[in-house]
């Protein structure tokens, strides 16, 4: 499907790799939307992009609505790309043997997963009424999991469910909304150069890089908007979940 003048829906738009992809998916052509939290930097973001903001949550409805319904109103709504996401650690146990908050364990798995259906259903209630192109299509789905999603780490059982959900959702969500010309697909990513990490000292994170068998380094938000750019090209790709990783399978911690 063509990027050129499609209308485009980016949550967690305002760093990271929701950035890099609306910054990529601009440059193709697109008009981009950005949705994110009142206090990031989407507004600024979305202007030097020519692009709109719409501040708000990917858990409400209302918001995941609205969102949907700006980014389709100068150009149809035809590629939407979840990035918002959290991944704070936590065990089951802590140190001293106590068991975990559940409200924790819960927000992780509502902003990422929850929150990643939300965005799919609002915004194909939308594009399913859309105008097809010559060849059908009326748009492409894009999400995140993350390669914990297949080997997650020790503290990571929160992320590695909301993220093993959202690979486990691609296939159904992609037979159903086939009738209505609408791809879906979603990326794993490996360790990324993301905001998450640039908090680690310089040789904490090339540490993590050494462990990816090639290339021996950090993915960059750059690669990841680069694989989006080519699954909403690649008219065949559907229901898949693709790892962007170097090959590194993760070790237990």
């Amino acid at each position: 499907m063509q990027i050129q003048g499609a209308g485009a829906l980016i949550t967690g738009g305002a760093s990271g790799l929701g950035l890099a992809t609306a910054r990529a998916l601009a440059a193709a052509g697109a008009h981009v939307t950005l949705l994110d939290l009142p206090s990031s930097d989407g507004a600024e973001m979305a202007a030097e992009l020519g692009g709109e903001f719409f501040p708000g949550d990917v858990t409400s409805p209302e918001d995941a609505a609205g969102a949907a319904v700006l980014a389709n109103e100068k150009s149809p709504l035809r590629v939407v790309v979840n990035c918002a996401g959290i991944a704070p650690p936590a065990k089951v146990l802590d140190r001293d043997g106590k068991p975990a908050v559940l409200a924790d364990f819960e927000r992780v798995v509502r902003i990422n997963l929850v929150g990643t259906f939300n965005v799919i259903s609002q915004a194909s209630a939308i594009m399913a009424q859309s105008e097809p192109t010559e060849s059908g299509d009326r748009g492409v789905i894009v999400n995140t999991a993350s390669v914990a999603a297949f080997d997650g780490q020790i503290g990571q059982p929160a992320y590695s469910a909301s993220k093993g959900g959202v690979h486990a959702m691609t296939l159904p969500v992609a037979r159903e909304l086939a009738r209505h010309g609408i791809r879906v697909c979603t990326i794993a990513p490996g360790i990324m150069e993301t905001p998450m990490l640039a908090g680690l000292p310089e040789a904490a994170q090339a540490s993590l890089g050494q462990q990816v068998p090639y290339p021996a380094r950090l993915g960059t938000p750059a690669e990841y908007a680069s694989l989006v750019e080519h699954i909403v090209s690649n008219g065949y790709l559907n229901g898949e979940t693709i790892r962007l990783d170097g090959a590194i399978r993760m070790a237990p911690k």
